[in-house]
């Protein structure tokens, strides 16, 4: 009885420490970022961390904590766990293409890690997940505690339509500001370069990090398909994180990620027009 009230003791603490950090959080609900998403012709949520105030700018407060399918923003995890287990050398090995055909040109040929990362390569990253198996791979997500560590549905297709992984935006800035400080459990030079092959946009004084994500009938409705965009802007000295999802009814609505995502970032100043 003794040992049982002592762990209801420390639950109780444990969720009053949770619920304390976040009160903590300073909260700036941007209800003007509305018009952006009515703009697009898409419902969805948008959070962005910004570092040098410490406060979170966000538009539909409840979504942003409910998690969903990762799909391809979990490639950044997978490369990481890739390194470290030696599944891959290093982001210029090649995997020969299958000589299937998949819908996606870019996708039919050979392909190293960053190449796989620039153009969402699902083949290849589902290749490096099985290179790294089923033990493996939960001992990172655990140790990362990364979404719900939840890695049921087949070891190459867990983060993908019908696999077991959920993760929230809150979750995803979490995990990528551990990736820009390198205080992820992976080495340093492992760190440095998934940081090198996730960089998008490099301009004069600011630098654009960021993965999409596309899950099939990823949305509430459990058929919508559902898009992410996240990542980080460092520029000037300061460092901006975000994660934006919305519900893509049809296929034309995919670019629509990066282009909501993009005037949100000028919108608080994180990047120029």
């Amino acid at each position: 009885m003794r040992a049982l009230w002592l762990f209801a003791c420390l639950l109780s603490c444990g969720v009053v420490a949770a619920v304390a950090a976040e009160d903590a959080r300073v909260w700036q609900e941007r209800q003007a970022w509305t018009l952006i998403f009515e703009e697009a012709g898409v419902s969805g949520c948008a959070l962005v961390y910004d570092e040098s105030r410490d406060s979170w700018v966000v538009f539909d407060r409840t979504r942003v904590q409910r998690a969903y399918t990762p799909a391809s923003t979990f490639k950044l995890f997978n490369a990481l766990t890739a390194l470290e287990s030696a599944a891959i050398k290093d982001e210029f090995e090649v995997i020969r293409w299958d000589g299937k055909s998949r819908d996606i040109a870019s996708w039919n040929r050979d392909h190293s890690l960053a190449s796989g990362m620039r153009f969402s390569v699902v083949w290849f990253y589902q290749e490096i997940a099985r290179r790294i198996g089923v033990q493996t791979m939960q001992h990172w997500i655990d140790r990362v505690g990364y979404g719900n560590r939840d890695i049921g549905g087949g070891i190459d297709r867990f983060w993908l339509d019908g696999g077991a992984l959920r993760i929230s935006a809150m979750q995803q800035i979490e995990f990528l500001r551990r990736l820009a400080d390198g205080s992820l459990p992976f080495s340093a030079p492992v760190q440095d370069t998934v940081r090198r092959i996730s960089l998008v946009e490099d301009g004069p004084g600011y630098s654009l990090h960021a993965k999409t994500g596309w899950a099939r009938r990823g949305a509430l409705d459990g058929k919508t398909d559902l898009g992410w965009y996240v990542g980080w802007v460092e520029r000037d000295a300061r460092r901006w994180f975000f994660a934006v999802n919305i519900d893509m009814p049809v296929v034309t609505d995919a670019p629509k990620r990066a282009a909501i995502t993009r005037r949100l970032l000028v919108d608080i100043g994180a990047l120029d027009r």
